[in-house]
């Protein structure tokens, strides 16, 4: 795009749309300014707080540029839009400080043809500082943060052929608009042209940081040809270990993940709690979410003594909740485990799946609302919520039990468990497909308000048990439902 060419969202779709109808160019990758770059030469970059975009007293964002080099060859572009007019951002290297080795081997002023992408600040946490609220950087991955989290989960734009045997198609946004906000205004808006080898996509974000960011994103896709498996608005984890696997990593840590469960939320009121795993071999999952209110990763455990990492503090990785905001037909939430012995892989990807193919020539909209943060709102409805789960060797303590079993301990609270006093009134209900159950028995544990279920299974062969557990009473469901898939070894 030249200078001072005019932008809106329509305009981007349509420029979108007939780009669908020719071949894909592929990535933007002009020559390096530093070739061989690793992990660490890479972080020996930093762009210049001076040197932000909208660093007026009067923005209420600042906005910094990534490098390119080390896992980020590709070049996006990058424009400024203020009264319907897009204007390039150009950068050299007097935007960057080149840190230890990397000193002096630019020359001052050289122009960069292209960054790698792009992170913005606010006054997220305090009126005197501008922090961290969201970054874009590789494909089409983004992440962001409420009040008090630091990075952990992180989403896409679209996953194409995730985990199917064939190989994966990443699309990636190959250039962002940037609309820049009247002073005093705390929500921005960025758009962002989307390139794949079969489906080119126009997206619009509403960011609005709070102690919950929320995005409202619409997203408009063009397929050049069709598309069987394709994820609307996923999200990606880490998950290494928490109490259903106690000892297998030898680590003073009680827990290592990033998230550690799949929630969802249907229309008629309903909930499942999928509780995540770090399986010996590949788990697939396929939830029906045809009428779904929302869906997402989350991080419950939120004391520091539940993780013991000062470095890392997990307590503080925010969750995030996808919230349709149009109709997406009939469809699936789809969860992928990957087994993973390193903390620093993400091995967790969930995103909702449409029943049918994305016919080739055709276009689809998807609108919908990600919240970020410390999402808490479980405690304020009426279905008791899945507070742990622990597991470990089927049968007796202290006695030896017959070899391939596993024992499952669920722990309940709130909704109006609470004012239960009938406690024979509460029944539990378990269900397994591909093993049996022994007799479920619940009690209260006085003075903590959790009812905590307790269950053995097992096994009738090697492949994957799925297991859903819930409590029932007074001729109503009094609690969410849990799911989990356990692969036996």
């Amino acid at each position: 795009m030249a200078e001072g060419e005019p932008f809106s969202f329509e305009l981007l779709a349509e420029a979108m749309k007939k780009r669908a109808e020719q071949p894909d160019p592929g990535s933007y990758r002009p020559p390096l300014l530093l070739d061989g770059l690793d992990y660490d030469s890479y972080r020996n970059i930093a762009f210049r707080p001076e040197a932000a975009r909208w660093n007026e007293k009067t923005d209420e964002f600042r906005l910094h540029a990534f490098h390119r080099g080390w896992l980020f060859p590709d070049a996006v572009a990058m424009f400024d839009v203020s009264s319907g007019t897009a204007k390039p951002f150009n950068f050299t290297t007097d935007d960057f400080e080149y840190r230890e080795e990397l000193e002096g081997r630019l020359e001052p002023g050289t122009p960069i043809p292209g960054v790698a992408g792009w992170r913005m600040l606010s006054r997220l946490n305090t009126a005197d500082r501008f922090d961290e609220l969201v970054a874009f950087l590789g494909a089409s991955y983004f992440r962001a943060l409420g009040q008090g989290s630091v990075y952990g989960a992180s989403a896409r734009g679209l996953a194409i052929d995730t985990a199917t045997g064939r190989a994966e198609e990443f699309p990636r946004f190959s250039a962002f608009y940037f609309e820049r906000p009247a002073p005093g205004v705390e929500t921005v808006i960025v758009n962002a042209a989307l390139d794949s080898r079969r489906v080119t996509g126009a997206y619009r974000f509403v960011i609005t940081p709070g102690a919950i960011t929320e995005m409202e994103v619409t997203t408009r896709l063009f397929f050049r040809e069709t598309v069987e498996e394709m994820g609307i608005a996923p999200l990606t984890s880490m998950f290494l270990f928490d109490r259903t696997t106690p000892g297998r990593f030898h680590d003073y840590r009680p827990q290592v993940h990033d998230s550690n469960g799949l929630g969802i939320r249907q229309e008629d009121g309903r909930r499942i709690w999928r509780t995540l795993a770090n399986p010996p071999r590949l788990g697939q999952s396929w939830i029906n979410a045809t009428a779904i209110k929302s869906f997402g990763l989350y991080q419950r455990d939120r004391q520091f003594d539940e993780y013991s990492d000062a470095e890392s503090r997990f307590e503080k990785r925010p969750s995030i909740e996808v919230q349709p905001l149009n109709d997406w037909g009939t469809g699936y939430v789809r969860l992928i485990e990957i087994p993973t012995e390193q903390e620093a892989t993400d091995n967790i990807v969930a995103y909702w799946r449409p029943a049918d193919p994305a016919e080739a020539g055709s276009s689809k909209e998807y609108r919908y609302r990600m919240l970020w943060g410390d999402l808490a709102g479980q405690n304020e409805e009426k279905l008791a919520y899945v507070v742990t789960t622990a597991s470990g060797e089927a049968g007796v303590s202290g006695s030896k039990n017959e070899e391939g079993g596993r024992k499952f301990v669920i722990d309940f609270k709130g909704g109006r468990l609470d004012g239960v006093t009938e406690i024979d009134s509460v029944q539990p209900k378990v269900t397994v497909n591909g093993g049996l159950v022994d007799t479920p028995a619940l009690r209260r544990i006085e003075g903590t308000g959790l009812w905590r279920l307790v269950f053995d299974v097992r096994p009738s062969g090697a492949d994957p048990l799925e297991l859903r557990a819930w409590l029932e009473g007074f001729d109503s469901v009094l609690s969410e439902t849990w799911t989990y898939q356990w692969v036996p070894k």
